[in-house]
């Protein structure tokens, strides 16, 4: 027998059950449903953050919130005026979740586990009588008579006043969506590591360096911030910010381009005044002592002189302006080839999805079909790392809850 809910969410993860949670305390007689085709719900919200959930960023104005997310920027402007990242804090901490705010202004549960954000929301859900059904992946949805919404899971059928699609970066479901006639932006990866071999980072993962300026060549693609040698290339927030704004067109170059790396986030010349500067107070040190630049550590700094093909028992009143020259170009300018990528830890994010003109943001709406609204990465939204994706999740699903709840 086919079952009818006021309200059904596909979509077991944060935006679905951020929805369904607050459509339910507005407006306590509606009956909701979330379908989850997984056996477990919120299991992106279980590994994000390093398993810490990183619930939001403690930016706390909507213009300069927006500016962390290279698609979906505009359109969050004014949903963002509605719920922010304040109201975020404030809504996990009147449940019990007390948050905290890391030196980077990420915001984590001070338990420092997903675990408090999964048993807020299933406790939530319990108190509320919210239905919870696993292993129910839809297969079709569609209008019926009456404007109702028909729903076909592999188990069952359901239909619905209003449907929710919260279903993630699912080709499946952007599939069912462009049978509806909506646009779907073919998804691209976001969020991803740079593959680079090269002898200046052999043996060195670990090694982070703090104000770094990375960019791409022949492009208009730059970023800054930290930067992390790791086992296969770099990473860091500054290499993860550029995959983001990136995204598009580094899948258009296949993943074979060339990286600058600015090491110092100066110029040249500034680079090689601090050099000669050195070689004029330090006459009689030898050259892999240490780093005259705090931000380089020894280990790199030693590499780098490597690379440059210079003798790090040369005492720096013997060394020539022509290597300092050398050694400054490169410290200011190494150029990198990346071949491929790699996704960064388990947390993998999408550029691409519902096509946003075709999104009353309103409601969260489709201008297409009256009644069916989309939250997170089914949308062609998505942000640099940092709490940013989670905090377009938590908006959306407000908003759609207050224009399901009566």
């Amino acid at each position: 027998m086919t079952k009818h809910y006021n309200v059904i969410i596909i979509g077991g993860g944060a935006a679905g059950f951020f929805t369904a949670i607050n459509a339910k305390e507005k407006n306590g007689d509606l009956s909701v449903c979330i379908l989850e085709k997984g056996k477990e719900v919120l299991q992106k919200v279980k590994i994000s953050g390093g398993g810490r959930c990183n619930v939001t960023h403690a930016c706390f104005d909507p213009k300069e919130l927006t500016e962390f997310y290279p698609r979906g920027k505009r359109e969050l402007l004014g949903p963002f005026h509605q719920f922010m990242t304040g109201d975020t804090m404030e809504w996990f901490e009147k449940r019990g979740v007390p948050l905290k705010i890391e030196a980077d202004n990420r915001i984590f549960p001070e338990s420092n586990s997903s675990q408090s954000i999964i048993d807020c929301f299933l406790n939530a859900t319990q108190d509320l009588g919210i239905d919870i059904k696993k292993s129910e992946g839809v297969s079709s949805f569609q209008k019926i008579e009456n404007e109702i919404w028909k729903v076909i899971t592999n188990h069952n059928e359901y239909t619905c006043d209003k449907l929710v699609v919260t279903a993630g970066s699912s080709k499946p479901m952007w599939k069912l969506l462009t049978d509806l006639e909506h646009t779907v932006v073919e998804p691209v990866p976001s969020l991803f590591t740079f593959n680079i071999k090269d002898p200046l980072l052999v043996d060195l993962p670990g090694v982070a360096v703090q104000n770094v300026e990375v960019s791409i060549k022949d492009t208009k693609l730059k970023s800054t911030g930290p930067l992390l040698i790791t086992h296969w290339g770099t990473s860091g927030p500054a290499v993860l910010k550029l995959s983001a704004f990136g995204a598009v067109l580094l899948a258009e170059k296949e993943y074979q381009y060339q990286v600058i790396v600015n090491w110092l986030s100066c110029n040249k010349q500034q680079a090689l005044d601090v050099l000669f500067k050195t070689k004029k107070t330090e006459v009689k040190s030898i050259l892999e002592k240490r780093s005259p630049f705090e931000t380089i550590s020894k280990r790199l700094w030693s590499r780098f002189l490597e690379v440059c093909k210079m003798d790090g028992q040369t005492k720096w009143a013997d060394v020539s302006n022509k290597s300092l020259e050398l050694l400054a170009e490169k410290l200011t300018a190494t150029v990198f080839h990346a071949q491929g990528k790699s996704t960064f830890k388990d947390e993998f994010v999408t550029a691409g999805g519902v096509k946003l003109k075709e999104v009353n943001f309103k409601k969260f709406e489709s201008k297409l079909h009256e009644n069916l609204f989309f939250a997170g990465e089914i949308l062609n939204i998505d942000a640099v790392t940092g709490g940013f994706n989670f905090q377009n999740a938590w908006t959306g699903g407000w908003v759609i809850s207050e224009a399901i709840a009566y």
